[in-house]
């Protein structure tokens, strides 16, 4: 497997680094155990990728270092390690321009400067081996100033006074929060905490705070908030009482639906035709109505009644426009 042959090669280099009289091709094998073959492609994917390995044979034997004067530098990950910093990089691609994906680059910058340039080399076309391409999501570049005040928030335990604007009127009001949880979903960023103005735990997105300030209002989490619980029954972002629902995907899409984690309550069993039945603990929001409505005709809602109802006007409203 790929991480396999990332951590063997990355004992190779720790291995050949540390002799300075060079390492025979049968201990190789034994401490990375593996065969002698195998050792041999290893190193000359190294050889590939610019490591000065030199061999020299003695007493019948083949032995194998680094050229006289090569410095490994200083490298405490392991190649999985850096590769995950990597993937985690591409990851945060949806908040260029935010603290979150410029300080993990950053990260990443001064571990390849700790780096001999051979290795630095080596691990960056590694990790070009492993891509992302984001969804869609918002444009979160723009945002900084206030994410940065919502960091700042959390972590000094104070309220922010902002300006913000509702998704379903567009209407704008003043509101004073405690922000408990900065939370990713579905490719937003939403701020989970105490609204003043409701006197309730609620979620904003934070793309739509059009105006924020840290305030001088100190507050605590209390213990009865749990972040997990909150958002147990949310499909997407909205908080609602969870309860079951029950959805039948047809043959053609059943596999698909199988692959994929919707909700940590899901639970999947095929029907003799074929088809999928999925059961889910959640609150029958709008954003379950539309995931229900991207099947088109392959998903059938069995229960509740109320997001039958939803999904059928949902249907009969766009059939209208055709």
């Amino acid at each position: 497997m790929r991480g396999d042959q990332l951590a063997r090669q990355w004992q190779l280099i720790q291995r050949l680094a540390r002799s300075r009289a060079g390492v025979g091709l049968d201990t190789l094998a034994e401490d990375l155990e593996c065969t002698r073959r195998t050792v041999y492609r290893d190193l000359d994917a190294l050889m590939y990728a610019g490591f000065p390995v030199s061999s020299e044979k003695r007493d019948g034997r083949v032995f194998y270092r680094f050229v006289e004067g090569f410095q490994l530098g200083d490298a405490p990950f392991t190649p999985d390690e850096l590769l995950a910093l990597a993937f985690g990089a591409d990851l945060l691609q949806i908040l260029e321009g935010t603290v979150f994906h410029d300080s993990i680059r950053s990260a990443l910058a001064k571990i390849r400067a700790s780096l001999g340039p051979e290795l630095s080399d080596y691990l960056k076309r590694l990790g070009d081996s492993f891509r992302v391409l984001p969804g869609p999501h918002k444009d979160y570049a723009a945002l900084r100033e206030t994410i940065g005040v919502l960091n700042e928030a959390l972590l000094s335990m104070k309220s922010v006074e902002m300006r913000y604007r509702t998704g379903r009127t567009g209407q704008e009001s003043r509101r004073r929060l405690d922000p408990y949880r900065i939370w990713y979903r579905s490719g937003g960023l939403y701020v989970i905490g105490h609204d003043h103005k409701s006197g309730e735990v609620r979620t904003f997105a934070v793309d739509r705070i059009r105006e924020i300030g840290l305030s001088e209002e100190a507050f605590e989490i209390p213990d009865t908030f749990d972040f997990e619980e909150y958002t147990a029954g949310s499909f997407g972002v909205v908080a609602e009482p969870a309860t079951t629902v029950r959805i039948r995907f047809a043959k053609e899409r059943a596999l698909y639906v199988e692959e994929h984690t919707w909700h940590p309550s899901q639970k999947a069993s095929r029907e003799s035709d074929g088809s999928l039945v999925l059961t889910l603990e959640v609150g029958a929001s709008s954003e379950l109505r539309d995931w229900v409505l991207s099947f088109g005709p392959d998903a059938r809602v069995l229960e509740p009644e109320s997001l039958r109802e939803d999904v059928r006007a949902s249907l009969a409203g766009a059939l209208e426009h055709y």
